[in-house]
């Protein structure tokens, strides 16, 4: 056998390729049975050799090799060589041949290929097989779509997980685009390439290895990435209990199949790595420092090995997905990541369907445990204690309030269990909370078997209610190594603070060091304030290590908890209330000891130990004060990390945070790190200075600003207080709705904000009433207009805008097609009063406004009208016109009835509801309106109250309603209607069939209008509403409509008071059309 038929794999392993070649060329079929692989495997300059060599031996013609040459992509033309090389050489001999003698390491590649893949495959798919049921009892994220966001936030970079979920309220990130894993490494676009380094990064417990076992499952069984050979997954704890290792290694560690180094070292072959779980290495990756390498054989600390895999030094080839809690994953260089992602989170809003009605309505009662449920490992925890003292049923335990009681409920059923050696809670914290509390101050979270022993820790057996609750064990993928970690890093922090705790009231040194000499430390007071003083420290606090740890450590000395495990721990009640009094002294004067400076994160981790301490007085006091609106002058020491918590976790804030009329330059300054964070945010009548208005600026541009409702309403802010509001909306991304009404900005400050409106493509609401910005505002509030595709709602009322600004917002209108709400009665009251219709022409102003109009009481009067009416005869959007109280005659509703007809024939259906209450509208009017009436169908409400219609004006719309099909509310209270009028109408409800509410208040249709609706009540079948107050009807005319009510039983309401039926009377027809119509409310 000559050299070149082996396959180095190391010096001493040889592959025999030749033997393997001669046995596949036995079989036949070979052609076929790789032709995929020959589409996927051979270039363009080998298939043109191949060509070529198959003309010299006959076995394709001039005209089949011309054909191949036509064809356009590689793989098609490959498809065709095999159809023609199929018919001359059906087994594939000579192409196999010219392949293992030109072109060795395809014909190896595509030889080999498909078993070795297949083999691997099947290995995964075993594995899955195996941890199905231990991934049953692993509480964890199912879903398999990821959120594909822009980088990890600073927030995620610098807190504690936990933390991070409570500031957000448990959502996700406000732009995260979801993304499935089918789409996870493959290109967005048709001109993107597709990522090389994938960042995932999520939360402890937000279900990130479930996601690549759900990946795996996917990609083993073909279901996604068919053209990936190889998808390796590789858990991060594996490869820490190597201090050095080699890529060639590592992947023979993983990958342990012979000819598989074919494959991952091949450019042809797309190979996937997966490292899972960064934050378990035990050296922290370092990118700076780390030494560049791209020997495949060097072997380097795994750190320096992860390093340059990430960099491209090393498998320049392969393809990297990344796995990662927040702050290990940001430690990534973002400019070696190509994509980052972030593990959803389950929506708050929607219930588990294997949790109790019960158990949910009490978890919606308590906001901080609610907001946590959103991580799927936290929800298991306080899911399953929940459930389980619900179905205890006992008085005598109560239902945990805080954090810390839920894991205490949790924990220590387990740890005093039938499994847990005997000496109750003492033995198992000894050990388990030893190694708890010393493994987090490294920040290790998974632990080999030996680690375990070291720490006295009995190996859980298959089934104990201490491995499945308390410890989990984690297996490889594909090797025998076995590790084991806590089911949450939240159940470590618990354990830890509860062993530090015990030690606490006996140790006599420095807990913080596991070494025997260290600095003494004596009494529960200096240990907690050793505590304390630890998780504020910097090195600690660089990512909140700390943090909830001493949140267990406050909550253990709850009344609720010292209850629980007082006696188990043999602590007094009076050494707890001493204990409790020394903590809560400790954390209060923390928190207002940190005078002026801006509230950090730390002061309100600080804060949260108060609460879970349950000293909740001063808490209580604060969220007291701001329902109220009463922080006036009380902003001050510690009452901003109160503040700051409750922006957190209090109902209060939940929809809309109230900060009106209490903060000033210095307190704003404080709270503004925690308002990022803030959806909607109401600051009025604060009066914010230019230095003030600096500081909302930097705050609505800050990369992680929330903001999307901003109200600064009566601030007095100036032009110059504006302009860093200006700048700010030209790179928020969030704010929706800014209400800035009562400031003072002027013509200048509003040309300022326009050229912002002009660039910001996210409001949608701006609020500028009073604000003195006249006809200079309005030119410019009209240039936006004519760009700005965004804005729905413009509110520039009392701005002393004249004709000419408003003139100039009618043109813009006109190319405008997205304003819906315009806001402007009074600029049309001074315009229209000044007659001065034909020379800024209403109709330029409504073109192409939609929605709702009102002009109540602005004199518009019969000229105004015709002008309006030019306007609505081209409006396609207004549904809604209020032309209350504007004297408006004959003529003008002549003018409207034309345009209403016209409209319905050119737009088909446009304004629904119609208003021209108290007007001086007649019967030639209303004759008017009825002839609009019989062609349009699109008015649904039509309100002629106090206009003397007369009976020939009612006879006229009685008409119309014979033939209408739209109208279903109409207003004739006031008309001057009489008994014809009355019959007329009467007459035509017989046949209307759209009509459900009528009034006809105040008229006078006596006992004969009563008597002609009797008869028609008794047909009608549409109207539900009935108003016949003050008509006259007298007993008889009362008895009419009672009696025919005991035929109708569609109308809910009738109306017959003041109409002299008297008291006794009253109760009569009341019985009888109660008897007859029980279901009708009746007013008498």
């Amino acid at each position: 056998m000559d050299r070149h038929s082996h396959i180095p794999w190391q010096e001493y392993c040889c592959l025999d390729l030749k033997t393997n070649a001669q046995k596949q060329d036995t079989n036949t079929g070979w052609l076929r049975r790789h032709q995929t692989l020959l589409q996927r495997f051979l270039s363009t300059s080998i298939l043109v050799n191949v060509v070529h060599h198959m003309r010299k031996a006959d076995l394709l013609s001039a005209q089949e090799a011309g054909l191949i040459q036509e064809m356009g992509s590689l793989k098609d033309k490959v498809h065709l060589l095999v159809e023609f090389l199929s018919v001359t050489d059906p087994h594939g001999s000579a192409l196999q041949t010219y392949l293992q003698c030109s072109h060795l390491t395809e014909y190896n590649l595509i030889t080999v290929h498909d078993s070795v893949v297949r083999r691997y495959k099947d290995a995964l798919i075993q594995r899955l097989k195996e941890d199905e049921n231990s991934l049953a009892q692993v509480p964890g994220n199912s879903n398999s779509t990821l959120l594909l966001i822009e980088s990890v936030s600073d927030l995620q970079q610098r807190e504690h997980d936990l933390v991070q979920v409570s500031v957000n309220r448990g959502a996700g990130p406000l732009h995260g685009r979801v993304l499935g894993l089918d789409k996870l490494i493959a290109s967005l676009t048709r001109g993107s390439t597709a990522p090389r380094v994938t960042l995932t990064v999520g939360v402890a417990g937000s279900g990130k290895s479930r996601m690549v076992r759900r990946f795996i499952q996917l990609w083993s069984t073909s279901q996604i990435y068919p053209e990936l050979s190889l998808a390796i997954p590789i858990a991060c704890w594996e490869l820490s209990s190597f201090d050095r290792l080699s890529v060639e290694r590592m992947l023979r560690l993983f990958v342990p199949y012979d000819n598989m180094d074919i494959i991952l070292f091949n450019e042809s072959c797309k190979v996937l790595l997966i490292l899972d779980g960064l934050e378990e290495f035990r050296q922290s990756l370092d990118f700076a420092d780390a030494p560049p390498t791209s020997d495949p054989r060097r072997e380097i600390p795994v750190s320096d090995l992860i390093a340059n895999i990430v960099r491209g030094n090393l498998l320049p080839g392969a393809t990297l997905w990344l796995l990662s809690r927040p702050g290990t994953g940001a430690k990534v260089p973002a400019g070696l990541v190509d994509r980052v992602t972030e593990a959803p989170s389950p929506s708050q809003t929607s219930t588990p369907e294997d949790v109790s009605s019960q158990v949910w309505t009490y978890l919606n009662s308590q906001k901080p445990l609610l907001i946590l449920s959103s991580v799927p490992a936290v929800c298991h925890i306080i899911i399953t204690t929940l459930s389980r003292l619900l179905k205890l049923d006992s008085d005598a335990t109560p239902l945990p309030r805080t954090l810390t009681e839920v894991y205490a409920h949790y924990c220590w059923p387990h740890l005093s269990g039938s499994d847990t050696p005997s000496g109750g809670i003492r033995k198992p914290l000894s050990t388990l909370g030893r190694l708890a509390f010393y493994s987090l101050l490294r920040r290790r979270y998974t632990f080999s078997e030996t680690e375990l022993r070291t720490y006295s820790v009995d190996i859980p057996t298959q089934g104990s209610m201490l491995g499945c609750r308390i410890l989990q064990r984690r297996q490889s993928w594909l090797s025998d190594s076995v590790a084991w970690q806590f089911t949450h890093t939240s159940v470590q922090e618990f354990l830890g603070a509860l062993f530090y705790y015990i030690s606490s009231r006996r140790g006599m040194f420095d807990l913080f060091s596991e070494s025997s000499v260290c600095w003494p430390r004596i009494g529960f007071h200096s240990h907690y304030r050793a505590a304390l003083q630890k998780t504020n420290q910097s090195d600690a606090a660089a990512q909140g290590n700390l943090d909830l740890f001493m949140r267990f450590l406050s909550g253990l000395l709850s009344p609720a908890a010292a209850a629980l495990l007082g006696s188990s721990l043999g602590v007094g009640q009076e050494e707890q209330l001493t204990q409790r009094t020394t903590a809560s002294t400790l954390l209060q004067n923390t928190v207002t000891g940190t005078g002026g400076d801006a509230v950090s994160m730390r002061s309100v981790t600080i804060v949260t130990c108060l609460a879970e301490l349950q000293q909740v007085e001063w808490l209580r006091s604060i969220e007291d004060d701001l329902i109220n609106c009463n922080l006036r002058g009380k902003l001050k020491g510690g009452v901003c990390a109160v503040l700051a918590y409750l922006l957190q976790v209090s109902d209060t804030c939940t929809e809309e945070t109230q900060l009106s009329n209490c903060l000033d330059s210095s307190s704003l300054k404080r709270l503004l790190p925690q308002l990022l964070y803030c959806s909607k945010l109401r600051m009025e009548n604060n009066e914010f200075k230019e230095g003030t208005m600096e500081l909302l600026g930097s705050l609505l541009s800050a990369k992680e600003c929330h903001i999307q409702m901003l109200s600064l309403a009566d601030n007095s802010i100036s032009s110059k207080g504006i302009k860093p509001l200006s700048r700010a909306l030209l790179v928020n991304r969030t704010l929706t709705t800014l209400d800035l009404r009562g400031n003072n900005i002027g013509a200048k400050g509003a040309k300022t904000l326009c050229e912002a409106l002009k660039m910001n493509q996210v409001l949608v609401s701006v609020n500028l009433q009073n604000n003195h910005i006249e006809d200079e505002g309005a030119r410019a509030l009209a240039e936006v207009l004519q760009s700005n595709r965004k804005l729905t709602t413009l509110n520039v009322q009392k701005n002393g805008i004249g004709p000419e600004g408003v003139k100039k917002i009618g043109e813009a209108l006109k190319k405008n097609e997205t304003l819906q709400d315009l806001k402007l009665n009074s600029l049309l009251k001074i315009v229209l009063s000044l007659q001065m219709i034909q020379s800024m022409n209403v109709n330029e102003l409504l073109i192409g406004l939609s929605h709702v109009s009102s002009l109540q009481s602005n004199s518009v009067s019969d000229r105004g009208i015709k002008a309006l009416s030019h306007a609505l005869q081209s409006n396609q959007g207004l549904s809604c016109l209020n032309l209350r109280e504007n004297s408006i005659g004959v003529a003008g509703a002549k003018d409207i009835a034309k345009a209403l007809k016209k409209q319905f024939h050119v737009y088909s259906c446009v304004c629904v509801y119609f208003s021209l209450q108290w007007n001086f509208m007649k019967a030639g009017a209303a004759k008017a309106l009825a002839q609009s009436l019989m062609s349009n169908t699109c008015i649904q409400l039509l309100d002629l109250q106090e206009n003397t219609l007369g009976d020939n004006g009612v006879i006229a719309l009685a008409s119309a309603l014979r033939s209408n099909s739209s109208l279903s509310v109409l207003y004739l209270q006031g008309v001057s209607a009489g008994k014809s009028g009355a019959v007329a109408l009467a007459d035509a409800l017989v046949v209307n069939e759209s009509l459900h509410t009528l009034d006809l208040r105040g008229n006078s249709i006596g006992m004969e209008g009563a008597k002609a609706f009797s008869s028609a009540l008794k047909k009608n079948r549409s109207l539900r509403s009935l108003n016949l107050q003050e008509n006259s009807l007298g007993m008889d005319g009362a008895i009419f409509i009672a009696t025919a009510l005991r035929g109708n039983h569609q109308l809910t309401y009738i109306n017959l008071q003041g109409n002299g039926i008297g008291e006794s009377g009253a109760k009569v027809v009341s019985d009888a059309i109660k008897a007859g119509a029980p279901d009708c409310v009746v007013d008498i």
